[in-house]
């Protein structure tokens, strides 16, 4: 049987999606360790190859164009596939290696990624995870991500979204402001008060706080004198100094609350909650890293007791 691929066709394919993904063939070539001369000539031999252009090129830019992006998609699907290959052997004898690339909401960062990566990462301890924490919105295909996690459901046919909770909405301060400004008790009163608001980065609108009340969700436009860009964490050291009430996930306040440096207020008007979703590009090939990130993760967030899924 002749052989279909060359070990330099091999290596020029792997120069090619490397390019694609860094955006430049000098970030390629100080990926691999050779000159960019050389990536360009690799490139350069599969146009030869297949009879089209893969790249445009400027002085300035470099632009995949529609083939190179088809041929893209396929070819790094054919490389993971052969580095799973190998990786499953290696899984097989207990040493699974990879690399995963998560971005996530700075508030689910925090109190629900890391406490999970603590027991993927003794579960797999040879699997690298960069961890991207922002509420910026990504663009896979650019950013160069295997997962995301947001709050709310793309618009992007190619993306899977699989939703990982509902979380809950409760509106709290520290004892101190609530001394000084007295404790809301209708919805009516947050007037009276100094109400800290979020500024989402993707939209640049400010969040509008969300109750419940007989059933009904509402949606009130609250006002104070901060307003929080980007940081979402932020918004919880501010309540805590006792700049006045805001509205955040019960997870990012469980120990405030059981310690007693913050309280909870509105409790009638409770029931509203944000969703947060898993995403991931919509392809046939998964790494088998990803997969394993993707079940675990799945599992952890639905399972009650953290403690005792991390004793398992």
């Amino acid at each position: 049987m002749s052989r279909l691929f060359k070990d330099f066709q091999l290596s020029s394919i792997e120069h090619f999606c490397l390019t694609v993904e860094k955006g430049s063939f000098t970030a390629a070539a100080n990926m691999i360790g050779i000159t960019p001369a050389a990536v360009s000539r690799s490139i350069a031999r599969i146009e030869a190859r297949l009879g089209v252009r893969l790249f445009v090129r400027s002085t300035r830019h470099l632009r995949i164009t529609s083939f190179g992006q088809v041929y893209y998609e396929q070819c790094r699907q054919a490389l993971n596939q052969l580095n799973d290959a190998e990786l499953t052997i290696k899984n097989a004898q207990g040493s699974l290696h990879g690399l995963i690339r998560v971005s996530a909401p700075t508030p689910f960062t925090h109190f629900r990624l890391i406490p999970f990566l603590l027991f993927f990462q003794e579960k797999f301890p040879n699997i690298h995870i960069d961890i991207h924490s922002s509420n910026r919105n990504i663009i896979f295909s650019e950013d160069n991500f295997d997962i995301a996690i947001r709050g709310q459901e793309p618009k992007d046919s190619n993306l899977i979204a699989r939703k990982l909770e509902d979380s809950a909405l409760i509106v709290v301060a520290t004892p101190n402001y609530l001394k000084n400004m007295g404790v809301p008790v209708i919805l009516d009163d947050l007037k009276k008060h100094n109400c800290i608001e979020f500024e989402l980065p993707s939209t640049g609108r400010k969040v509008l706080w969300h109750f419940c009340e007989k059933g009904k969700p509402i949606e009130l436009e609250i006002k104070g004198n901060f307003t929080v860009l980007d940081d979402f964490l932020a918004t919880n050291e501010l309540v805590k100094n006792h700049a006045g009430l805001m509205q955040v996930y019960r997870f990012s306040v469980e120990k405030e609350l059981k310690s007693g440096e913050l309280i909870e207020v509105l409790k009638d008007f409770n029931g509203a909650t944000r969703p947060f979703f898993l995403l991931y590009p919509h392809a046939k090939y998964l790494p088998l890293c990803v997969r394993l990130f993707i079940d675990n993760l799945i599992e952890y967030i639905n399972t009650k007791d953290h403690d005792l899924f991390m004793s398992v």
